[in-house]
């Protein structure tokens, strides 16, 4: 079974005749053009397949209509739910670009081989990206920077990072 990755989140219903509103999750958000079948994950780890009717952007959220899902009662049976694409269906990256999901568990060691930790989450800033370290004792914020995170092995799940000094002293 191919791996799912997360493209929207259903924030709530709109409306009368089954649209839901989105928190988009990609930064690819031309991705919904042309896109026909999703994976819904409903809380509780249900799975829905759905066709997608239409789609189009208001403000920074994107509203969905889903065939099918013709009513108010039916679209807040979808609330919290994740829209998902299969991975095979994920947007080609450029060679040293990462998803979120890919990085995340990823183990942190620092060149010197000291085991840093297991990336929770990449914290997106506005300007450099930060991982976002669970360590034995303590959480690390690591800038996700070229300077700083000097090899990321996807396959292997192991980044390993060149701190500047005093970036991992407490």
């Amino acid at each position: 079974m191919d791996e799912l990755v997360a493209i929207a989140k259903i924030l709530r219903p709109r409306g009368l005749r089954g649209e839901v509103v989105a928190e988009v999750l990609t930064d690819f958000p031309e991705r919904f053009d042309g896109l026909e079948e999703v994976t819904v994950m409903l809380p509780g780890e249900q799975r829905r397949e759905l066709s997608l009717e239409n789609a189009w952007f208001q403000k920074e959220r994107i509203v969905l209509k889903f065939k099918g899902v013709d009513s108010i009662e039916d679209a807040e049976m979808l609330r919290d739910a994740e829209i998902c694409v299969s991975e095979a269906q994920a947007v080609e990256l450029e060679e040293g670009e990462f998803f979120d999901w890919q990085l995340e568990s990823c183990e942190v060691v620092t060149i010197a081989g000291e085991l840093v930790g297991k990336v929770r989450e990449l914290l997106r800033t506005g300007g450099t990206e930060v991982l976002i370290i669970d360590g034995d004792d303590r959480e690390v914020m690591v800038p996700f920077a070229e300077s700083i995170c000097v090899e990321v092995d996807i396959e292997g799940k192991r980044i390993v990072i060149d701190p500047p000094e005093g970036l991992l002293d407490f």
